[in-house]
């Protein structure tokens, strides 16, 4: 389990799911854009939804366990990036889910 480290706060999220996470609020932030992180939480941790702000205004830091970065899936990058425009903000979703938001928004960019 990796960390997101968000002003003060520490999220522990999946490494594989990071590294996609962080190319996609990368781009975002790099182009100026602030916009709104959200993801399910478990049942062990307490359920619910956690919900972030992200801006170029608040400390973010990406820490991973792996010592190598993982294989990035282009389909699951689509996806993250088509779930960022959304009226919802990025949306951290997993593989599988990201796979099937492809196959029913081919056109998802």
């Amino acid at each position: 389990m990796g960390h997101l480290i968000h002003g003060v706060n520490d999220y522990l999220v999946e490494d594989r799911l990071l590294a996609h996470l962080k190319i996609v609020i990368s781009q975002k932030l790099g182009r100026q854009e602030a916009f709104f992180l959200s993801w399910s939480k478990s049942a062990a941790e307490g359920s619910g939804r956690v919900c972030l702000w992200v801006s170029p205004y608040v400390p973010l830091a990406f820490k991973f366990t792996a010592d190598e970065p993982p294989e990035l899936n282009r389909h699951w990058l689509r996806a993250l990036n088509a779930l960022s425009r959304s009226q919802h903000g990025l949306i951290a979703i997993d593989e599988d889910h990201a796979e099937s938001f492809i196959k029913n928004n081919p056109d998802a960019y």
